[in-house]
C-alpha cells in the first residue's frame, strides 16, 4: 500500500528523521571537538623519539649548507613549491609539492628558537640514537642532546672509562638529589616565610590601625616590637636555611653535547625531568606520560605559562564558579518568588519579565565595565573607607578581586535562575496551594514548605545554565579579578583563608594568554588545546553535579509530578 505524499508530510515522519539527523549531526560535532581537543593537546605529554639528522637546505644555486638537526618531531605538511621559493630557498618550482617537518629542537639559550620546519627533501642520514637525552628545564623549555660529563663544583666526578651506564647513574642519583632541595626550596619560599611575611603585614595594619584610632601608646609599641623581632628572627633563621639549600642546588652540574658538537653546561637546579626517550619502551613512555600529565594538573605554570601546570587556573575556575552559584541562587529564586507569588500580575510586572529576558542578551563585556564601576569603584572604595582604612591608599576590596569577579557573574547569570525557577513556579498545581492554605497553613508556610520544595528541580535547572555560562566567561573577568599570574591561591591556611580580596586565574583567561599572548606560539599550541579540553571537563564535572542533586530532588517530588 503507497502513502502519498501530502499524507506522508502530514504524519510528520520527515519532521521526525529532520529532527533525528540534526540531533545526530550534533553528537558528532560535539565528539568530533572533543576528540580533536583530545588528540591535540594529550599527545603533547607523550614522550616522543628524537631524531639526529643532517639537514642540508640549498642556499643558492649550486651551494648547500649542512647542519646537525636533534629534535622531536611535530607534525608534518604539504607546501606549494611556489611558497618555498618565495621565502627564499631555491628549490625545484617544476615539483609542485613539498612536504616539511615541523621539528621541536628544543635547546632555545643554544639556537634561539624551539621549533623549526624542515624541508623532508634535505633531510639525511636520519637516526635515534638510543644515549641522546631529553631535558625539561625551569627555564628555556627542552633541551636534547648527549651526556658527556657530571661535575660536582666545576670538578669531574665519574672517570670516563667507567661506561656511560655509571654516568647515566650517577647524573641520575644527582637530579633526585637536586629535586628534593628544590621542593624543601619551594616549601620554605612559599609557606614558611610567605607565613612570616603575612604576618608582619597583618602586624603592620593592626599597628596603622591603633594609630589612626590614637590607641597606640608605649606599651602596646613595645608590645609590637617584641612581635616584630620575633618575626624578624624567625625569618632571618629561614633565610639561612635559603642559602644553605641554594649553595647545596647549585654544586652540581652536568655538561652535555648538543647538535652540531656545541657544548652545553646546565645546573641540577634547572632541571624537572630527566629521560632517554630512544631507550623507553612503552611501559616506561606511559608513566612518564602520566607523570608529565599529573604535572600539568597540579603544579604552577612557568616559562610565560607555555610550561608546568594549571592548578592555579583549575582552582580560580571552580572557587568563582562555586561563589557565583552562593550569590546567584538566593538572589535568582526570591526576584522569581515575588514575581510569580506575590506581585500583582499587570503591566508592570509584565514589563519586569520583559526586561530581565532582555538582561540574558546583554553582551558579558557590558556586565564586566558595569562591575568595575560599579562593585570595586564604588562599593570598593567605601568599603576600604569603612573597614579597611589603615591599608589605605593601597586598595583591599577597591580593586578587582574574587568577590567582584563572582558577583559581577551572578549578575549576568541571575536573569538565567529566575526564568527557571519562575517556570518551576508556574508548573505547580493551584489545587496545591489551596490544599495547603486550607488544612490552616499560612502563604508563606506554603512557599516554603510546600511550593519551593517541589520547584527545587526547575531551580537547579537554572543553576546548571548558570555554571554552563559563567564557567566559560572571559571577557568581563578580565576587568573584575583574572590575571595572567597569581602569586597565591585566594584559599590558604592564612586567617582569614578565604581571600576574597585576591586576584585569581582562570582557565579561559589562561587560554586566551597563552593561545594569542604567549611569545612562543608552536609550543603554546598544545597547551592551548589541553586547557580548553581540561575546561570542558571542568564544566561538565560542575554540571552533572548539579544534574545528579536535580535527579535526586526530582525523585523526591516524583509523585507529585514537578
Amino acid at each position: 500500500m503507497r502513502i502519498s505524499a501530502s499524507k506522508w508530510f502530514s504524519s510528520g515522519t520527515p519532521f521526525v528523521w529532520l529532527n533525528a539527523g540534526a540531533v545526530a549531526i550534533s553528537i558528532l560535532m560535539v565528539v568530533g571537538l572533543l576528540g580533536l581537543l583530545a588528540m591535540r593537546g594529550m599527545a603533547h605529554f607523550w614522550p616522543a623519539d628524537v631524531m639526529q639528522a643532517n639537514y642540508a637546505p640549498p642556499v643558492s644555486f649550486g651551494s648547500v649548507m649542512t647542519t646537525e638537526v636533534l629534535g622531536e618531531k611535530v607534525e608534518t605538511e604539504s607546501v606549494s613549491s611556489i611558497q618555498i621559493a618565495s621565502s627564499g630557498i631555491p628549490v625545484d618550482e617544476s615539483i609542485p609539492y613539498y612536504d616539511r617537518e615541523l621539528v621541536k629542537l628544543g635547546n632555545r639559550d643554544v639556537t634561539g628558537a624551539d621549533f623549526a620546519w624542515l624541508l623532508s627533501s634535505f633531510l639525511s642520514d636520519i637516526r635515534y640514537p638510543a644515549d641522546v637525552v631529553a631535558l625539561e628545564r625551569r627555564e628555556w623549555g627542552n633541551f636534547y642532546g648527549f651526556l658527556a660529563d657530571v661535575k660536582e663544583s666545576g670538578q669531574r666526578v665519574i672517570d670516563a672509562d667507567q661506561g656511560e651506564d655509571a654516568l647515566w647513574a650517577e647524573f641520575e642519583q644527582r637530579l633526585s638529589r637536586a629535586l628534593e632541595i628544590h621542593d624543601e626550596i619551594y616549601r620554605i619560599e612559599k609557606i614558611e616565610i610567605g607565613e612570616v611575611n603575612y604576618a608582619l603585614e597583618r602586624l603592620r595594619l593592626r599597628q596603622r590601625g591603633l594609630e589612626l584610632e590614637g590607641a597606640f601608646d608605649a606599651e602596646v609599641e613595645a608590645s609590637f616590637a617584641q612581635q616584630r623581632e620575633e618575626l624578624g628572627a624567625d625569618y632571618a633563621l629561614l633565610q639561612q636555611d635559603l642559602v644553605v639549600l641554594n649553595q647545596a642546588i647549585e654544586r652540581d652540574s652536568a655538561l652535555f653535547l648538543a647538535a652540531n658538537d656545541a657544548e652545553v653546561e646546565i645546573e641540577f637546579a634547572d632541571i624537572v625531568r630527566a629521560y632517554k626517550p630512544n631507550q623507553m619502551g612503552f611501559v616506561d613512555k606511559l608513566f612518564t606520560y602520566f607523570a608529565k600529565l599529573g604535572e600539568f594538573l597540579t603544579d604552577e605554570p612557568r616559562e610565560a605559562n607555555t610550561e608546568g601546570g594549571i592548578f592555579p587556573a583549575i582552582f580560580g575556575t571552580v572557587m568563582m564558579v562555586l561563589l557565583m552559584s552562593v550569590f546567584v541562587t538566593p538572589f535568582g529564586v526570591v526576584a522569581a518568588v515575588y514575581l510569580r507569588e506575590y506581585a500583582r500580575q499587570g503591566l508592570v510586572t509584565r514589563a519586569i519579565r520583559i526586561a530581565v529576558n532582555n538582561l540574558a542578551g546583554v553582551p558579558s563585556i557590558v556586565y564586566g565595565v558595569f562591575g568595575l564601576g560599579f562593585f570595586i569603584y564604588i562599593i570598593g572604595a567605601e568599603v576600604d573607607q569603612l573597614f579597611y582604612p589603615e591599608a589605605l591608599p593601597a586598595p583591599t576590596f577597591g580593586t578587582p578581586g574574587l568577590l567582584w569577579a563572582s558577583l559581577t557573574l551572578a549578575l549576568l547569570t541571575v536573569p538565567v535562575v529566575i526564568v527557571a525557577t519562575e517556570e518551576g513556579l508556574a508548573r505547580i498545581p493551584r489545587s496545591v496551594r489551596e490544599g495547603s492554605l486550607a488544612l490552616g497553613a499560612t502563604k508563606f508556610e506554603t512557599l516554603w514548605r510546600v511550593v519551593l520544595p517541589m520547584a527545587s528541580p526547575a531551580m537547579m535547572t537554572g543553576l546548571i545554565l548558570a555554571v554552563a555560562r559563567a564557567a566559560g566567561e572571559v571577557a568581563p573577568l578580565m576587568l573584575v579579578g583574572v590575571v595572567k599570574l597569581a602569586p597565591s591561591l585566594p584559599l590558604d591556611g592564612n586567617y582569614p583563608y578565604l581571600h576574597l580580596d585576591q586576584k585569581f586565574m582562570h582557565l579561559g583567561f589562561h587560554i586566551y594568554d597563552v593561545g594569542f599572548q604567549s611569545p612562543n606560539i608552536e609550543a603554546a599550541r598544545p597547551l592551548v588545546f589541553a586547557t580548553a579540553l581540561l575546561l570542558v571537563i571542568v564544566i561538565a564535572g560542575l554540571n552533572l553535579s548539579a544534574v545528579a542533586l536535580r535527579n535526586r530532588l526530582r525523585e523526591k517530588f516524583k509523585s507529585l509530578e514537578v
